[in-house]
């Protein structure tokens, strides 16, 4: 099954909008290793300065493998400089059960 990451960053008030600027310019760094399947950047409605960045990989070694990478480390320092906190954790999705809006199309 998925393995899943997923990173709620704090950002430094004030800082959304270029955290928001330097994350979309580094997707590829994510998106461009051969076990990602797709990431998502999602702000919280409850704190607005807490954002959640989830990624979905063929397997853990190929996550581990993205994680050590020269690509992900200059990502996450670009990352770095605006978080105030963060937190990781990664996961196993063991089921997906698609919604109705899902068929939409």
């Amino acid at each position: 099954m998925t393995f899943r990451v997923m990173l709620r960053m704090e950002i430094r008030p004030g800082t959304e909008d270029a955290f928001e600027r330097e994350w979309h310019e580094g997707t590829a760094a994510v998106t461009g290793h051969p076990a990602n399947l797709g990431q998502w950047l999602a702000r919280s409605t409850a704190a607005p300065c807490a954002y959640y960045i989830v990624s979905d990989w063929v397997d853990e070694s190929g996550f581990r493998a993205f994680e050590s990478g020269t690509a992900h480390v200059a990502h996450r320092e670009r990352l770095h400089v605006f978080r105030a906190g963060a937190t990781f954790d990664t996961m196993r999705v063991v089921s997906h059960i698609p919604g109705r809006a899902s068929d939409a199309g």
